[in-house]
């Protein structure tokens, strides 16, 4: 591990960025240039007090959990993350394991969404970021380790997952989540973590092994949808993508027509929050 580098890069960085790059307030009149360290912290769910140590030179060796969280509250490149893991001491991700580094271009859009539902996924349904609204419709996806990253097996592993989904939708769901797996698989491979997912969930699912063995293959999120809400009900909402070039990352934004029911609902979330209207994960 490498002090003095790792030290010098975080505070290059962070004096580098400005609130409004990560989609914070600008604020009154700054006396330091760039973001503070309180904010990067709260960025990566870290402590002020032990982001700091790590400017300071010395801080413990942070963890890749803990880098990977750096790496995505200054919103760095794939080749200045792998610096960041370098001077750390620690091995840069493979590309297998990089997935979780959210793209930079999708999240300069996300920090400018706030006030609709907006979520970035990787290729096999794991929600990586999540705004508010987001958090506020659905709950907070982003917790799960293991293969419960993926909504793909929570869908087939646990019931509870498709309680946000009208009865007479979830069979179109369920094949629209086989279809969007057998892309990924064609993409990464047997031996990818894709392949790991399908093993699994053909012994845990008789639904998933009959929909694999369909063949189906797409990519599908332009759709239109009905999402249940435990506290406002029914909320009708459009969803569209943006991809990154190689299509592993998606920026989904969940949007409804003006003055529609579902606009409204969406308006009334904005305002109340999911503090008020807590959703069960």
């Amino acid at each position: 591990m490498d002090r003095a580098a790792l030290a010098s890069f975080l505070r290059t960085r962070r004096e580098a960025l400005r609130p409004e790059d990560v989609g914070l307030p600008a604020g009154a009149r700054r006396r330091t240039s760039g973001l503070r360290r309180e904010e990067v912290a709260s960025l990566a769910a870290m402590s002020t007090d032990y982001y700091t140590r790590l400017e300071q030179e010395r801080g413990p060796q942070p963890s890749e959990q803990m880098l990977a969280a750096l790496a995505r509250a200054l919103r760095l490149s794939n080749h200045e993350r792998d610096y960041l893991f370098r001077v750390a001491g620690r091995n840069a991700p493979s590309p297998v394991s990089a997935g979780a580094h959210v793209a930079p271009a999708l999240l300069r859009v996300l920090d400018r969404l706030d006030d609709t539902p907006a979520l970035i996924l990787s290729n096999l349904g794991e929600v990586l970021v999540q705004n508010r609204m987001s958090k506020a419709l659905m709950g907070d996806h982003t917790a799960y380790t293991g293969l419960a990253r993926s909504e793909i097996y929570r869908w087939f592993t646990d019931p509870q997952q498709r309680l946000i989904y009208p009865e007479d939708d979830r069979d179109r769901q369920s094949r629209a989540l086989v279809a969007n797996l057998r892309f990924a698989y064609g993409q990464m491979g047997p031996r990818s973590r894709a392949g790991e997912l399908v093993s699994v969930l053909e012994k845990a699912s008789t639904e998933f092994a009959g929909l694999w063995e369909r063949q189906e293959v797409a990519q599908r999120f332009a759709d239109h949808k009905t999402l249940l809400h435990p506290e406002l009900g029914p909320i009708e909402v459009d969803c569209q993508a943006l991809f990154t070039e190689d299509q592993s990352q998606a920026l989904l934004v969940l949007t409804a027509p003006p003055r529609s029911e579902g606009h409204e609902k969406l308006q009334l979330l904005s305002v109340l929050g999911h503090e008020r209207f807590p959703v069960s994960n």
